[in-house]
């Protein structure tokens, strides 16, 4: 009786509960905010993605996340703009067709909230990122295992090859995710 406890306490452990998501790409957006000019903060994002992550409510340190984003996705709401920045003087969507997230590691800091340490590639350039991140619920939606979060942080696009117009057209960017997985 006492082995058959200790084998299900073991099942049950916090690696037991670690699971895998595929993006829930409806319902996951990445977008980002850079000034213009002063004058306002223009809002854009990247439509086409893939990946996912792997999340342990019980242990978040042993969660994970994997993205790549096609750079040619970018959507500023204005096709001038989309062409401008898919050129060589910003993302480059010929040479460079995919930019990239790999975390390193997540460090809880409350109930509901972590930081995810990792690595952001734009143009073939790799830079370390921290995410600051809320997990939002985890749960059923219509017969599907879910878990959402948000995330925020800053980078300088000078930093990833792309310093022309700063610091008339921002050099920090902010980028906001709104992300929801679902179970595999």
């Amino acid at each position: 009786m006492k082995r058959l406890l200790a084998i299900s306490l073991l099942l049950l452990s916090p690696l037991a509960r670690s699971a895998e998501y595929a993006f829930d790409k409806v319902h996951t957006q990445i977008l980002f905010t850079v000034s213009h000019l002063g004058f306002s903060n223009s809002t854009g994002a990247f439509t086409e993605f893939d990946g996912g992550f792997v999340f342990d409510e019980n242990n978040l340190e042993a969660s994970s996340v994997n993205v790549s984003i096609s750079t040619k996705s970018i959507d500023m709401n204005d096709k001038t703009w989309n062409q401008h920045l898919s050129g060589e003087k910003w993302f480059d969507v010929k040479q460079f067709p995919t930019m990239s997230f790999k975390s390193t590691g997540v460090t809880k800091t409350g109930d509901k909230t972590m930081d995810v340490k990792g690595d952001l590639t734009i143009k073939g350039v790799t830079k370390p990122v921290t995410l600051a991140v809320i997990f939002n619920k985890a749960g059923d939606q219509f017969g599907k295992a879910k878990a959402g979060f948000s995330a925020t942080t800053s980078i300088d696009r000078t930093e990833f090859g792309m310093p022309n117009n700063a610091p008339a057209i921002g050099a920090q960017v902010t980028i906001r995710i709104e992300v929801e997985g679902v179970k595999q």
